[in-house]
């Protein structure tokens, strides 16, 4: 059995036959990569909302606007049993043991492979989906960055008050964040001043916005330009809902709707004969 499939299948011996919640031996996962010699590994949850199999439901993605529906962590292999069940079950290991958890990654970290031999850095991608969906949760990932230096982290969010409260005026030196457009908060993010993500139609329209592209390497979220563009993947049915356009543009478009909603008010009620 390989290192992935392992972690997905969860192999703690002290539960096996006990009844006992079992915890995979790894909760990082390596990251495919374009580039051989890029050692990427990556922590991920189930995508927006969902119900766990004891039947709580949960929002793994609290502040999800358009993308919600646009998300390609909410279909194909994402939403297959085993790895809907893999994202799941670390989902259920940070809602119910938090502490548990936080203590098992910072003990992976120390783990030889997350150093470099060759001198390099050792890349840990946090939430290939799902976001930082509570304060409690983050301030654990902050504490773990600080305990692992010899690592970068990494994340692409859509928690931008939060960020901006809990982080930005003391951040981890290893960690980096992009706030990526079409969520609810869209409108806390300053394109001039923050380091930001938008998905486009496709590599021509990115480019023709200005934007750099993050398709020869998912390490421009750590080292590239600020304005960053993720081409659509190709899934036809999300494609095509997409029409043509970016997420921030989809964004725009669904607030503009919400605020001509709020201006015109309930309808009127027809008055009934007396």
């Amino acid at each position: 059995m390989n290192e992935t499939t392992r972690a997905a299948a969860g192999t703690d011996p002290a539960a096996a036959g006990t009844g006992a919640v079992r915890r995979p031996r790894f909760l990082l996962l390596p990251m495919r990569s374009s580039c051989a010699s890029e050692r990427i590994y990556k922590w991920t949850l189930p995508a927006h909302e969902g119900e766990l199999p004891d039947g709580r439901r949960y929002n793994a993605c609290p502040t999800a606007g358009v993308c919600a529906d646009l998300c390609y962590a909410r279909a194909g292999h994402f939403q297959r049993g085993t790895v809907l069940a893999a994202h799941q079950r670390n989902l259920q290991y940070v809602m119910d043991d938090l502490p548990g958890w936080e203590a098992q990654m910072t003990e992976e970290l120390t783990h030889r492979r997350y150093r470099a031999a060759d001198g390099g850095t050792v890349h840990v991608r946090v939430h290939d989906a799902g976001d930082y969906w509570s304060l409690p949760y983050l301030r654990a990932w902050l504490r773990i960055f600080r305990s692992a230096p010899h690592v970068t982290f990494y994340s692409y969010t859509k928690q931008v008050a939060l960020l901006e409260k809990w982080v930005r005026p003391d951040p981890p030196a290893n960690f980096r964040w992009r706030y990526s457009y079409g969520g609810t908060q869209d409108e806390l993010i300053d394109p001039s001043h923050h380091a930001h993500a938008d998905v486009f139609p496709d590599e021509e329209s990115l480019e023709a916005a200005g934007y750099t592209s993050q398709t020869p390497s998912d390490l421009r979220a750590v080292y590239g330009p600020p304005t960053l563009g993720l081409a659509a993947n190709n899934i036809p049915h999300l494609k095509k809902r997409q029409g043509g356009r970016t997420f921030r543009a989809l964004q725009r478009k669904a607030n503009a709707e919400r605020g001509r909603g709020r201006e015109r008010g309930p309808a009127s009620r027809r008055p009934q004969a007396g």
